[in-house]
Order: structure tokens, then sequence, then C-alpha cells
């Protein structure tokens, strides 16, 4: 991971009154609360399914959290992780190409390190305080607000699914055009979509309320850049491309459970059924992460809630979801190094079975906030710098990022427009009120 000079600064808490320093001093903090909290709540019923034990657990996982909070808020060095966990080594490594970054000016702090690193390392910690306290090793402290989410858009849910199942009963007889139309129309409600983020909102609801379909006209302005287009001439071209023999394949690095999840799926099953893809592949995280990030039980569990819904469109919606798994045209991944601390440029050395399965695909869609830091390195990039160069090297395929701006980096934009925003919206670049839709061929 060798240090490229050319690179900007990372984001970090040690810019006072940056949207960092204030995640890392009031956000981290309200979420290990409220993790702590949740333990608290459950404490009958750990006692209910595994007795003493269960307490015992309960109360070691909270004193570990307690510390976690103490060693955060007093800005104490980051430790090495002492669990058995298989990422455990590559989590320490990281720790000491940290170390040798800071050039001897002191250990990697909370507030002093980049601020992706310590945001990671909190998770990680969280996930580690119930992974080494069997027997509530595999309890998800933030299952609930997913779940809750979830149930609180439902209207939402019920006016996307009804939409697509009225869809699919023409889409036969759509014309390029229209089909076009409605791709474009999907993938906003799948950008959109991302505002629904429990992790932003520390834990506060967050729910999509209204039907997303209606307000797409007037959100388009706030689309700082729109290369739909793009995508479009990808998905039309591997299709022509495309014999008998190859199949065109698209994955959707996924972000949150709930209503966007939703979103995506309905976006996965259009690319089937209008035949720009045959098969799509989705990577959620291995562990819970960033509060409402989905894992394999999040998905499952959502395609079982459609199912079994008493609303006719939710429950098709579901019902083909379900035989889409089935026949393998849907596959469900998750890969260790999504929960890592390391930005993607690391991945070919890192994880390079992850990067040689991604460079199958015909196009790599990346959703939401965490992953586009990911993708840039979470650095305080001008404005204007193209979005290939902060990719960093990291082309596998052709990936387009959806996301609405939840942090303080974005790349891409003409000259003047950034600026042009910070005049009037101070709070533009964290607000979630703006999005991109940025595409990138791979080389």
């Amino acid at each position: 991971m060798a240090a490229v000079t050319a690179l900007p600064v990372s984001l970090s808490g040690r810019f006072k009154g940056s949207f960092a320093y204030f995640t890392i001093k009031d956000r981290l903090p309200q979420i290990l609360t409220r993790v702590i909290d949740t333990l608290h709540r459950h404490k009958n019923e750990f006692f209910e399914e595994h007795g003493e034990k269960g307490v015992e657990a309960e109360k070691r996982a909270i004193s570990f959290l307690s510390k976690l909070r103490n060693e955060l808020q007093t800005d104490k060095p980051v430790t090495p992780l002492e669990d058995e966990l298989p990422d455990a080594a590559l989590w320490n490594q990281y720790l000491d190409y940290q170390r040798n970054l800071s050039n001897g000016n002191g250990e990697p702090s909370w507030f002093q390190s980049p601020w992706l690193y310590v945001e990671c390392y909190m998770y990680r910690r969280i996930h580690a305080a119930l992974a080494q306290n069997p027997p509530i090793d595999n309890f998800d402290v933030f299952k609930e607000g997913k779940a809750q989410n979830f149930f609180e858009s439902q209207e939402a849910v019920i006016a996307l699914c009804t939409y697509f199942q009225e869809l699919l009963k023409n889409i036969k007889d759509l014309d390029e055009k229209q089909l076009q139309e409605e791709l474009f129309k999907l993938l906003q409600v799948s950008l959109w979509g991302n505002k629904c983020d429990l992790s932003f909102s520390a834990g506060e609801d967050s729910s999509q309320k209204s039907s997303p379909l209606q307000s797409l006209e007037s959100l388009i302005p706030y689309i700082l850049v729109n290369d739909t287009e793009k995508l479009w001439s990808l998905l039309v071209n591997a299709k022509k491309r495309n014999t008998e023999k190859s199949n065109v394949r698209f994955d959707i690095i996924l972000d949150n459970a709930g209503f966007e999840l939703v979103s995506d799926l309905v976006l996965a099953d259009f690319l089937l059924s209008s035949k720009l893809a045959d098969e799509v592949h989705f990577h959620g995280k291995s562990i819970p992460w960033y509060v409402s990030d989905t894992t394999k039980h999040d998905f499952n569990w959502t395609v079982k809630q459609l199912q079994s819904a008493n609303h006719m469109w939710m429950s098709r919606c579901g019902i083909n979801w379900e035989g889409n798994l089935k026949k393998g045209v849907w596959v469900y991944h998750d890969h260790m190094f999504w929960t890592l601390p390391h930005d993607f440029s690391s991945m070919a050395e890192v994880a390079p079975d992850l990067y040689a399965d991604l460079q199958k695909s015909n196009l790599l869609l990346f959703k939401g906030d965490l992953n586009y830091r990911k993708l840039t390195g979470d650095r305080k990039w001008e404005y204007t710098v193209p979005f290939h160069q902060a990719l960093n090297k990291f082309h596998p395929a052709p990936l387009c990022s959806l996301r609405t701006l939840k942090s303080d980096t974005v790349v891409g934009l003409k000259p003047g427009q950034g600026e042009q925003i910070q005049a009037s919206e101070p709070e533009w670049m964290v607000s979630g009120k703006y999005g991109v839709v940025q595409f990138d061929a791979a080389l």
C-alpha cells in the first residue's frame, strides 16, 4: 500500500468544524450509546434464551462498548484488535500502515487519523463486542432499526411495487426510447432511496414516507453529475454484442437495507425483465455495518417480507425475486473486504479474488455514500478533479456510483459548480439533498 505523493489529504477529525470532526465528536458516540441501549433492552430476551450466560455476555459486551466510547471521546490511540476473527490480522496490518504514515508523530488516534478508518474501526469493534461474547454472538444490534425503517416505508414500497408490476405487463411492447425512460426513472428511485440512511441520522427515523415516483421530475436539478446516458449506451451495446455464450452481468454493490434495498431489487428485476442483463449479482456486508447496511439476513428477510405481504403487487415482487434467486439469475455475495478499512484502490492487492470476480461484470453499480468515499479514497479533492482520477487506478470493470451527498468529498463537477452551491447552501455536501450518477468506463 505505497503512499502516492500526489493524493490530497484524507478527511479527518483533525480539521475542527469539518463534517468528519462533527461525526467523530457527536454522531459516533450517539450510535454507540444507542447500541448499548439496545443491548440493555434485550437483557430479558437474552436471559430467556440463554439463562445467566446470556446476561453475563450482555454485561461484558456493554462494558466493552462503554470502554470503546470512552476511548473515542478522549481521543485515545487506536488499539490493535484482540479477537480471533478471520479479518483481525488485516485490520492490525492496516493499523501498522497508519502508524508508518504518521512518521513518528504519535500513535494514530480517533481524531488525528483518517475519518474513514476510525469510523470503519468503530463498527468492527461493535461487531467484536458481540462476536467475542457467545451466546449472544449472532445478535445484530442494528436489526430492529432496519426492520422499522422497512415497515415505516410501507407506502413507498407499495407504490414502487405497484408501479413496477404495472410496467411489467407491457414491458415487451416498449420501444428503446421508452425502456430508456423507465431505466432512468428506476435509477433515480434507487439514487434518492439512498437518502434513508440510519448511520447518517444516528438512528433517527429516516424512512421513505411518500411515493418515490411522484417527485422525480422536481429532483433532477439536484443531480449534480448525471451520467445515466452513458449507462444506457453501455447496456445496450453489451446486449448487442452479446452472443448466446456470454451473459450480460450487472453487479450492485449494496448500501442500506429498508426502502433503498427494495428500490435496488426493483431495478435489478427491471434489468432482467427488459433483457438488458441476464444475471444480477448483489454484494452485501458480511457483518452488521454502518447501522443500516444490508447483510445476507437483511436481504433474505426483505424478500420474505414482500412474499408474505398482504398486498398483491408486493407479494408478486417477493415471489418473483425468490424465483430469481432459486434460478441463479440473481446471486448474493458477501466478502470480508467490504467491511475492511481499505479504500477500493487497495482491492486488487488485499482481495484479489473479489477484484477478479468484479472483472467478470459488464457494469458495477456502487450504491451510497460510504462506497463513494471508498471509491475516491475519502480525500479533500478539488471539486473539478475527474472521477476517473479520484478512483486512483481502481478499474475492475465499467462502474457507476449512485450516491446522495452526505460527506465532505465530491469530484467530477464543472468549474464553479461547487462554489456556486456553496455560496447559498453551506451544508450542501452533507445534507443528502444533492446526488450524483457518476460513470467511469474501465481502461
